[in-house]
């Protein structure tokens, strides 16, 4: 058995079998616990090395050929990968709570083999395609065409359409860059094409990560899509449009050591945080206030890849589990919201915390750690990054802390407007048992990674290993 067969073919597999056996709950517990298990996996078995048990020895190869090209796991990238697949579970086993599309399951499965694929695939530059690719097999998640017209879709999910539009701009320019670099490689003396192909790969990325104003697309898919489904895809494409990027940093010295990309990296990362923290403090719709303060996350991950320091991976990695389960936590609170009031402006919210409290308080608190508070996950690797960013420049940290105070007040006018009615209403509890128990479980791995953020160290302590150059 190889690796590549267990961690990309598997979960392919599974996810058309799903698609064509989908059974309610049984779905989704079987895309958890198949996610589960690939994670453990990987957490045991190491790659290209005999594991005894008894009279039986296993080994995982890590190479193999599939459609002609190769792809390749190696030990350093077994804590991503259990990392990947285990967060994916906690969205599959809330799949049920959140009263996602059936279908979220088996496209999920087969969106993170895909991904999971781009991590593998050599030549490298056909990682480009495969996320192409993924992105593609999310619109049908995000675009319910069963229930409305041709012309109504088109009307109603422009935000799409530009999701759409952006990913499939990215590709062009990534692979273009990738051929430009290569002859960058042969004459690395010839500054006019190197000038070209990092402005295009800057082009790609920009794209693919909705740099600043190309993340347009985000909140409008927030009011026309499911928060849980969206949330899902805003955790899982930026986290491996980020490892992509830095597998280019990683690869080509010249990039690593330039200070003009350096300086326009962490100027995109910045004007994402703080236009995204102050946009969501604005907003009267809290998807659009969800999809504002992810965007604002992006700008934070990107920050930490302009540090240029040894620390650089360790704290991009940092951020990728809180991110996560912040997102998983205040999505599904959206979505039980969404789904017994149909709308999620402020004007049909007031005082809905006496009848969800438990989805209130998910929303709020994912709400609160993506903005930093202390004493929740979001703080840990936020306060870690703002001291090596002040290390550079306290102007620049300055203006972090004025995007996490716009996601601050957006936190606190969601809170107010939550709590507070003119009405009497009397005090219920409207959530299922099992969106109690998905919402008390996020709740609390938000507190416990807050309280003891040293849990996620011996996940993320092997991570900076995938990347052989930047982790010197």
């Amino acid at each position: 058995m190889s690796a590549p067969v267990i961690w990309i073919l598997v979960p392919f597999i599974a996810a058309i079998a799903l698609m064509f056996l989908q059974r309610g709950r049984g779905t989704s517990i079987q895309g958890a616990v198949l996610c589960l298990t690939l994670a453990a996996i990987a957490l045991i078995i190491p790659i290209d090395t005999a594991l005894t048990l008894g009279p039986f020895s296993i080994k995982i190869a890590g190479s193999v050929q599939l459609l002609g090209r190769s792809f390749q796991f190696t030990q350093p990238d077994e804590p991503i990968l259990a990392l990947i697949f285990g967060l994916a579970a906690l969205w599959f086993f809330g799949t049920e709570a959140a009263e996602a599309d059936r279908r979220f399951i088996p496209l999920g499965l087969g969106i993170i083999a895909l991904l999971i694929a781009s991590l593998a695939v050599e030549p490298f530059l056909y990682a480009a395609l495969l996320i192409e690719i993924a992105a593609l097999l999310a619109i049908p998640l995000l675009v319910n065409l069963p229930s409305v017209g041709i012309q109504t879709a088109d009307q109603s999910h422009r935000g799409v359409l530009r999701f759409l539009i952006y990913q499939t701009l990215a590709m062009p320019f990534i692979l273009f860059s990738g051929w430009m670099l290569a002859g960058v490689e042969a004459s690395p003396g010839d500054l006019a094409l190197t000038a070209q192909s990092g402005l295009m790969l800057v082009m790609g990325f920009a794209f693919l990560l909705a740099i600043f104003p190309l993340y347009n697309w985000i909140p409008m898919v927030a009011e026309e899509s499911s928060p849980y489904i969206l949330g899902f895809l805003l955790w899982l494409l930026p986290t491996f449009a980020m490892i992509l990027a830095l597998g280019f940093l990683d690869r080509y010295a010249w990039m690593r050591t330039s200070v003009q990309l350096t300086e326009m990296i962490r100027l995109a990362g910045l004007v994402l945080v703080v236009s995204g923290g102050w946009f969501a403090a604005f907003q009267r719709h809290l998807g659009r206030m969800m999809a504002y303060a992810a965007v604002a996350e992006t700008g934070l991950a990107i920050i930490a890849v302009s540090l240029q320091s040894t620390l650089t991976t360790d704290l991009v990695f940092l951020l990728f589990i809180p991110r996560g389960l912040n997102l998983a936590v205040w999505a599904l609170g959206l979505s039980i919201i969404k789904g017994n009031l149909h709308s999620l402006h402020f004007d049909s919210l007031q005082g809905l915390a006496r009848s969800y409290p438990l989805a209130t308080t998910g929303v709020i608190l994912a709400h609160l750690s993506m903005a930093g508070l202390p004493l929740l996950a979001g703080f840990p690797p936020r306060l870690a990054l703002w001291e090596q960013l002040a290390q550079i420049s306290l102007g620049l940290a300055a203006w972090l802390l004025v995007g996490f105070f716009g996601l601050l007040v957006g936190a606190f006018r969601s809170l107010s407007v939550l709590c507070t009615t003119q009405e009497r209403i009397a005090w219920q509890w409207k959530e299922t048992r099992i969106q109690d128990v998905m919402l008390i479980t996020g709740v609390f791995l938000l507190l416990a990674l807050g309280l003891f953020p040293q849990l996620m160290q011996p996940l993320l302590r092997q991570l900076p290993a995938m990347f052989e150059h930047l982790a010197q």
